[in-house]
């Protein structure tokens, strides 16, 4: 009967140990696969970083000889609204249209590598002193790549995002192409994008025919291009207009990088 029970109990022992020694086994099996999973989502997301990071500078190669389309035309495709985008070559554009835009938007467009570092600066200064949310400072080239790559509205991530976006899209694209996709993507009214569009939605005539006062309010439109009509402008839009025909005349050599000498 000892002998029973002394065997009955090295037995239980061994059992015990044996689960024990499972028990660990199982924990080191968890633990290991949990690591393996944070490994793997790592693995992703370091894989996702890299994908958004290089996604701009592949998609700029593409822009290169692909006409794009905007991310606000991509979104209004989505929610199956109405776009009217016609594209049209550089030379297919009114010269007026250009001098008026570069006139309006940014002057410094030909001398500038993608951002004007001296307006920006002027603005934060602006900011620190005043605590005013800056306005201007944001380069045709900075407008071309929130257009293609971001989100509308006002922000200082949006911002701070459009800057190595630029600089991208300027080392990569000349001027004139540059332009050419602006003036292709540009909101000019509901569900209308690009000049084509905008100049037959307005003034029922192609890009190219464009007179000088027709392509300044289409200019001075761009920074509210829901609430002004360039067929019918205000008369604060008119006065805008007649300031930029003004300035168009005096601006010298500053159109050169897109309509040459």
């Amino acid at each position: 009967m000892a002998r029973t029970k002394a065997g009955s109990a090295k037995s239980t022992t061994g059992k015990t140990g044996k689960g024990k020694r499972q028990d660990r086994s199982d924990t080191s099996s968890g633990v290991l696969a949990r690591w393996l999973d944070k490994a793997s989502c790592r693995r992703w997301v370091i894989r996702g970083a890299l994908a958004i990071l290089l996604l701009p500078p592949f998609l700029t190669v593409v822009y290169a000889v692909v006409p794009p389309v905007s991310t606000l035309m991509l979104a209004r495709y989505a929610q199956l609204l109405w776009v009217d985008r016609q594209w049209r070559s550089l030379e297919e554009i009114s010269p007026h249209l250009v001098r008026s835009v570069i006139t309006s938007e940014d002057s410094g467009y030909c001398d500038h590598g993608g951002v004007d570092w001296s307006a920006l600066q002027k603005q934060v200064d602006v900011l620190l002193s005043e605590g005013e949310a800056p306005r201007g400072a944001s380069t045709l080239t900075m407008q071309t790549a929130k257009n293609l790559y971001l989100w509308g509205g006002r922000s200082y991530l949006r911002k701070g995002l459009e800057l190595p976006l630029a600089l991208t899209i300027d080392g990569i694209l000349t001027k004139r192409r540059i332009m050419e996709i602006y003036l292709n993507i540009a909101e000019w009214g509901e569900g209308i994008f690009g000049a084509e569009a905008a100049s037959q939605a307005w003034f029922g005539k192609p890009a190219k025919d464009l007179t000088r006062t027709q392509a300044a309010r289409l200019a001075t439109a761009l920074p509210n291009p829901l609430g002004r009509n360039p067929a019918k402008p205000s008369q604060g839009h008119r006065k805008l207009s007649s300031t930029n025909l003004s300035r168009v005349k005096g601006a010298g050599p500053i159109f050169g990088c897109v309509l040459g000498s």
